[in-house]
């Protein structure tokens, strides 16, 4: 959990705010290598809760499809039910392998947006495209965003690059045209894979940012 700041002269200061990000990472790495992305969640501003699945970071067990989803759910229940932060304030991110599980989860709640960035239609069609970057435990698995999103009913921003070199643009697009209205698109040029964030810069996060606000007023 972050406290959200803004900049007031130069310097950060605490915002309090009832909204808050539920943050899905990707399949490489854990939290830990999030920093940037997690502060600019902060800064729309927002609280922001950020979890490792089970078997990533320093969580115990070992992955797979539904011990992923569990994990979100739990995080889910943690920001709704014990912090008390209302579901209609809760924007669900997933990135890359944690699009599929934001998917599922927005899917089964009602978040007041979904945010799912460089991510893939599902499993099969991932294998089909690239098979390298499936990682083993999931070979078997599913993960369909495509059939799920559709049952979304929050908001939706789609994030993608044409320059992706893990996950397909035309994966990205896939998922967003199967996504229900209101949803935006939001394309980032020459952004590789792990360098999205960082690429889309500013106007990256003013886009989120003018997304957030609109969805969650």
């Amino acid at each position: 959990h972050a406290a959200p700041f803004v900049g007031r002269g130069g310097a950060l200061a605490p915002v309090a705010t009832d909204r808050a990000v539920l943050f899905l990472h990707g399949n490489a790495g854990n939290v830990s290598h999030r920093h940037e992305i997690i502060e600019s969640f902060a800064a729309l501003p927002s609280n922001v809760l950020a979890l490792d699945y089970r078997g990533y970071g320093r969580s115990d067990g070992s992955p797979s499809e539904e011990g992923l989803y569990r994990d979100a759910r739990a995080a889910w229940d943690y920001l709704t039910k014990t912090r008390g932060f209302p579901a209609n304030r809760v924007v669900i991110y997933g990135e890359s392998l944690g699009g599929a599980v934001a998917v599922d989860l927005a899917a089964r709640v009602r978040p007041c947006a979904l945010v799912v960035q460089s991510s893939f239609t599902s499993i099969a069609d991932m294998a089909a495209e690239v098979m390298p970057f499936v990682p083993r435990f999931l070979v078997r698995t599913k993960m369909n965003s495509l059939e799920k999103i559709a049952r979304v009913r929050a908001p939706v921003l789609v994030v993608h690059s044409p320059a992706d070199d893990v996950v397909p643009y035309k994966l990205g697009r896939k998922l967003y045209d199967a996504a229900p209205e209101p949803k935006r698109f939001h394309e980032i040029k020459n952004a590789p894979h792990n360098l999205t964030h960082e690429i889309g810069g500013a106007a990256y996060v003013a886009a989120l940012r003018d997304f957030v606000d609109s969805a969650c007023k």
